[in-house]
């Protein structure tokens, strides 16, 4: 499975990058706003320096509703850098602008998913990637990670190429049980990633094997 960060601070995104499991990048506007980068010119550096930084791929996300303005921004998008991967709402425009970025060789990743329908929409379009939100089904009393199940019988029924890109990781256990439904990738805080880290036995026994050199010193 691979392992997204999901983040516009650079600061994290190299700490994962060094961590040497991480193999992509997403944002988004709000993800932007929190870091204090706002602009259209100032979005876009920030982009290319996601892209410095990291190896895979990063994820870019339009602002735009309508066809002309998604295929207009995604395009310019796609130019920054070769990594980029033009992020397109599931909306009905959207799987329009999937298309027609599909046919012309330019990476996508469905955004804002919430059903298996709208994910078999997406990866007949050609999207690259296909995010459902499991955190925001869990919000609302929703099995999220079930969503995750029905997107992988229906993408292996037939074959599908596009990636499920489980978003809205919230803790260490989405990441677990996204690895063992089947997930091609998972994009989350950095803490979702180190907390893969932590055991207490770990803890504990490193402690050990450090008391026991010391009394032989």
């Amino acid at each position: 499975m691979k392992f997204f960060i999901d983040t516009a601070n650079l600061d994290q995104i190299r700490e994962a990058q060094d961590l040497g499991v991480l193999d992509g990048v997403t944002t988004n506007p709000s993800l932007m706003a929190k870091e204090g980068i706002t602009g259209r010119n100032n979005i876009l550096k920030h982009y290319v320096d996601i892209c410095n930084i990291v190896d895979g791929d990063v994820s870019a996300e339009v602002i735009a509703t309508d066809l002309k303005g998604m295929i207009k921004e995604g395009e310019e998008l796609a130019e920054l850098h070769e990594q980029i991967v033009v992020k397109i709402p599931m909306i009905k425009e959207g799987i329009k602008a999937i298309k027609y970025f599909s046919d012309h060789g330019i990476r996508t990743n469905c955004t804002l998913v919430f059903s298996a329908g709208q994910a078999l929409l997406a990866a007949k379009a050609g999207a690259t990637y296909v995010s459902p939100f499991i955190g925001r089904l869990d919000d609302i009393s929703t099995d999220g990670l079930n969503l995750i199940s029905e997107i992988r019988l229906i993408y292996d029924n037939y074959g599908f190429d596009t990636q499920i890109l489980a978003a809205s990781i919230r803790h260490t256990m989405h990441v677990l049980e996204c690895a063992k439904i089947g997930s091609d990738v998972m994009t989350g805080p950095l803490s979702s990633i180190e907390g893969l880290l932590k055991h207490p036995l770990t803890d504990m026994g490193l402690a050990k094997f450090l008391e026991d050199y010391k009394k032989g010193n």
